[in-house]
């Protein structure tokens, strides 16, 4: 069976996710110019859209990865839970989360404060994708791709139960796929 049978509908085609990052790396760009920036990124979901988005940044930065969990099937359980920490001291840096989708917010208000906790200098959210109906936690991403309803979606790094990262677009996953679990 095809990844495609299990796409209900496409929410940002390749042509739109390549806009979105030309548009948000010109952006970026602009306010970081001159600046300590350090790019971090929320793995898994998240490294498919930094890998773009980077190559649209024209000034210097430097990355580095953490890892977080806080889903269980299509459900967040509200409890993060680091996995991997980031290689680098952060202090005097300024930070650029760059995360796939900001749902709840219980992961990236726990990130921001772990990061203010050792003396970042800025800390900024950059989402590719933003559901604001499902928020939970009071934060706020500084750079949106594109806001989406409160669907469970899949592709562009994003998974089901590790499955449809490499999707080349952003779909909605087929309520087939996950109704009788």
């Amino acid at each position: 069976m095809s990844m495609l049978n299990d796409v209900a509908c496409v929410l940002a085609s390749q042509e739109e996710l390549k806009q979105i990052c030309k548009d948000l790396g010109e952006q970026i760009t602009k306010d970081y110019e001159g600046k300590n920036l350090l790019v971090v990124s929320v793995l898994k979901g998240a490294v498919v859209f930094m890998a773009d988005l980077l190559r649209e940044i024209k000034c210097d930065c430097r990355i580095d990865f953490m890892a977080v969990s806080s889903y269980s099937g299509t459900k967040t359980t509200g409890v993060v839970k680091i996995k991997k920490d980031l290689d680098v001291d952060v202090a005097g840096c300024d930070i650029l989360i760059v995360e796939d989708i900001l749902d709840s917010g219980l992961t990236l208000s726990y990130l921001k404060k772990i990061l203010e906790d050792r003396n970042a200098a800025s800390i900024k959210i950059c989402t590719l994708l933003d559901k604001p109906e499902n928020r939970k936690a009071d934060i706020k991403a500084d750079y949106i791709g594109k806001v989406i309803p409160d669907e469970f979606v899949i592709g562009y790094g994003l998974d089901y139960d590790e499955k449809y990262r490499n999707l080349p677009f952003v779909g909605v996953l087929a309520e087939h796929v996950y109704a009788d679990k």
